[in-house]
Parts: structure tokens; sequence; C-alpha cells
């Protein structure tokens, strides 16, 4: 049974663990510490997501302004860098990012039915005017990083009568943008309005610690080993990972790892410290550097390596480390910590 498959068994059978023991009126005063440092650590994330959120619809904005081919790599470009930024805080799956379904706003996948390619065509084919409102109106699939990736990156639109910078098709990625940044800054806003409820409350030293584990096993088992033919269908086939169309399925995943090392690992491994686990602190913090040490030498488009045998290998290397990752937190650390991983909504589903 897949890691992923017992997720499903234990969802309704989550435990109190010893370190969601207090109540919410008393929180322990040690647990808090772990809190402050993951909200601070988290709010930064966001604070950067905010930024790279807004350069992104500045950088639209110009660009359907004033067209022209390096303004359409520059706007590639700032797509790139906001769309690394919410991989970074991805694994976040509690508190201000639940409401009004805000993970899915900023990347709707997986999108096995093409809805973003539908949606996208819907309306740019729509007689009615293309704003904010209507974006905001018109769905997760509309509103987050996958349509604008598919307004600049997707081939055939590309190749169309509606390619970027015709006018519709600005006029959409413009509000999309804009609903991006103004999604990022709000999550950040919140996440800071939430810190007192965060700190004063245990059970979320357990939570935050499951939305870790779930980030590691949708990246290992959705994200790498289903386009790789280990899940699924048992076919290699890139259209299974998300970001494809601009080539930076890898490179998101990078992104994961690096966000998980900035904003969990470090009170994530003073814990473990503390409750007398430093052997086990100090594996999870060296897996985290053999993953990240795949890259940048996996910061290319996944497609070509799925096709070739050798290359294939690469993607075996890093599944293997991903692997190693996921068991030493999700298994032995959940275990010694008394933390029973349960349903998330973010699994993909």
């Amino acid at each position: 049974m897949t890691r992923l498959a017992l997720t499903f068994l234990l969802a309704s059978s989550v435990a109190v663990s010893p370190l969601a023991a207090a109540t919410a009126n008393n929180a322990d005063s040690q647990t808090i510490e772990y809190r402050k440092q993951w909200h601070s650590d988290v709010l930064t994330g966001y604070q950067n997501l905010a930024t790279q959120g807004q350069a992104l619809s500045s950088q639209a904005a110009s660009y359907c302004q004033a067209p022209s081919p390096e303004g359409l790599e520059q706007t590639k470009q700032a797509w790139l860098e906001a769309f690394l930024a919410w991989q970074q805080v991805r694994f976040v799956d509690f508190g201000p990012v639940e409401q009004g379904n805000r993970a899915w706003q900023f990347q709707f996948w997986p999108d096995p039915k093409n809805l973003v390619a539908r949606k996208a065509s819907y309306l740019l084919k729509d007689e009615a005017p293309i704003t904010p409102e209507k974006v905001s109106e018109s769905g997760v699939a509309v509103q987050g990083f996958p349509m604008a990736e598919y307004l600049l990156y997707d081939q055939a639109f590309a190749n169309g009568e509606e390619a970027l910078p015709a006018g519709r098709s600005c006029k959409l990625l413009v509000a999309v943008t804009r609903h991006i940044a103004d999604n990022g800054q709000s999550l950040a806003n919140d996440w800071q309005g939430f810190q007192s409820n965060y700190l004063g409350s245990d059970q979320y030293t357990d939570t935050t610690i499951r939305s870790a584990m779930a980030g590691l096993e949708i990246l290992e088992e959705r994200r790498l080993a289903t386009p790789m033919g280990l899940r699924g269908n048992g076919k290699r086939s890139v259209y299974s990972a998300d970001a494809w169309r601009s080539e930076a399925s890898l490179a998101a995943m990078g992104a994961s790892v690096q966000g998980l090392k900035q904003s969990f690992l470090p009170a994530f491994s003073k814990l473990l410290t503390d409750r007398k686990q430093p052997d086990l602190a100090e594996q999870i913090a060296q897996q985290f550097d053999e993953v990240l040490a795949n890259f940048p030498e996996l910061d290319r488009p996944m497609a070509p390596l799925l096709a070739d045998d050798n290359g294939y290998k690469l993607l075996q290397s890093l599944y293997i480390d991903i692997t190693q990752l996921t068991s030493l937190v999700n298994d032995r650390a959940a275990v010694e910590l008394g933390v029973v991983r349960g349903f998330n909504s973010s699994d993909g589903d």
C-alpha cells in the first residue's frame, strides 16, 4: 500500500497526539516557541509571494500596454518567479489559505480534463467584458498561475489568432495576474492576523507537521511518481505533472523542497532535538540537502527526461531521495512525535 493510500484510511481516525494534549486556552509554553518560528518563517514566505505576485501583475500590465518580444519574455520570467514563490509555501494547507479555496485559486491542479484551456477558450470567445469581477466569478480554474501559464506558454494557443498580445487575451492576463497579486497580499495579511490563534492553540503544532507531511506525500506520489509512470496507468507522461506548459515542473519541485527547508525544518529540527531525537533531526536535515543536491541539474524540462532512459535515471535518483525524505519525516519522525497523518483538503481531489 502506498503512503498516499494509507492517508485515506487514516482520514477518519485522526488521533490527538501528545503534542496536542494541552487545551487551546492553556497552550504549552515550549510548543509556543516552535509555532512562533513557524509563523514567522511562513509569513516571510507569504510576503515573498505577495511581492512576486505584485511584480508579475505590474509586468503583465506593462507588457500589454506596450507589447514586445522582450516584454513577453520578461512577463514569463515574472510569472516563473511568482509561481516558484507559491511553491515554497504550497505545503501550508491550513489557516487563511483554506478560506475561499485560496490554494485552488493560486493553483488549480490536477487538471485532467484540461479545464484551464477550456475556460480560457470560453472567456476569449465570449462577448462579455473581461474584468477583475469576471475573473473573480469564473471559478478557480481561471484565477491562478495555471491560467496565466496557459496564456503565456501554451504552444497551440501561441500559434492561434488569440495569441498574446491580442486584446482580449491581454485583458485576461492582466485581470488574472491582478487576482494573483491581490490574493497573495490578502493571504500574507491574514496570516499575520492569524498569529494569536495559531500561537494560542497547541493543536496547530500537529497541524503544521501534518501539512508538511501532506506536502511531501503529494510531491512524491503525484507530482513525481505519477508522471514517471510509477503510479496510475503506469505510463510516463509529462501531462500528469503540474506546470508542464512552462516546463517548470522540476523547478517547482525544487522550490517546494526549498520552501519546506526554510519555513518548516528549523522549528521542526528544534522540536525533534528537544524530544531527545537529535540524530533523527540531523538525518532529516541532511536528507533535505540530498534532495536539493539534485538541483540545479534538474532545473530543466521534464518531458525529455521522461522520453530518454538516461535522463530518466536522473528522475529516479530524485525520486529515491524524496522517498527517503518522506519516510524520515512521515514515518520515523511522526511516530516519535505521536503525530497521526489525517485527511487534508489539498490532496488534489
